[in-house]
C-alpha cells in the first residue's frame, strides 16, 4: 500500500530554520503533484506549498511571505519543506501529501488522494 512519511519536526525557537522532509513508497509517487498542509490545534487544515511532479512548479500560501521552499527529488521520492524565519504560529502538525490527479492550482484537501501521518513543528517566542 502507497504511504508517505514525514519527518524532520521538532522544537526551534522563533526566527530559526527547518526542514521537513517526506519520503513516499512506491514508484507511482514521482508522477503525482505533492503538497505540504498543517493544522494548528484548534484549527482546521491549511494549505501550505505544492509541487508539480516535474518539480518545474509551485505554489505557496500567500501567508508565507516567501519563508518556506518545497522541493523535491523523484529519484528519491523525496520532497521536502525548508522552513525559515519560523514564527510562533507555525506552531502545527505538518502533513505530506499526494494528488493523483490535480495540478498544483487545483488540488486541495479534499483531493489529496495520500496522506502521511504528520510531524509536529512547534515554535516558540
Amino acid at each position: 500500500q502507497a504511504q508517505l512519511a514525514e519527518s524532520g519536526g521538532g522544537w526551534v525557537q522563533a526566527g530559526d530554520s527547518l526542514t521537513l522532509s517526506c519520503t513516499a513508497s512506491g514508484r507511482a509517487f514521482s508522477t503525482y503533484a505533492m503538497g505540504w498542509y498543517r493544522q494548528a490545534p484548534g484549527k482546521e487544515r491549511e494549505f501550505v506549498a505544492a509541487i508539480s511532479w516535474s518539480a518545474v512548479s509551485t505554489r505557496y500560501a500567500d501567508y508565507l511571505k516567501d519563508r518556506f521552499t518545497i522541493s523535491r527529488d523523484n529519484d528519491k521520492l523525496t520532497i521536502w519543506l525548508q522552513m525559515s524565519n519560523l514564527k510562533p504560529e507555525d506552531t502545527a502538525v505538518y502533513y505530506c501529501a499526494a494528488d493523483r490527479d490535480s495540478t498544483i492550482h487545483t488540488l486541495s484537501p479534499h483531493t489529496m488522494d495520500y496522506w502521511g501521518s504528520g510531524t509536529l513543528v512547534t515554535v516558540s517566542a
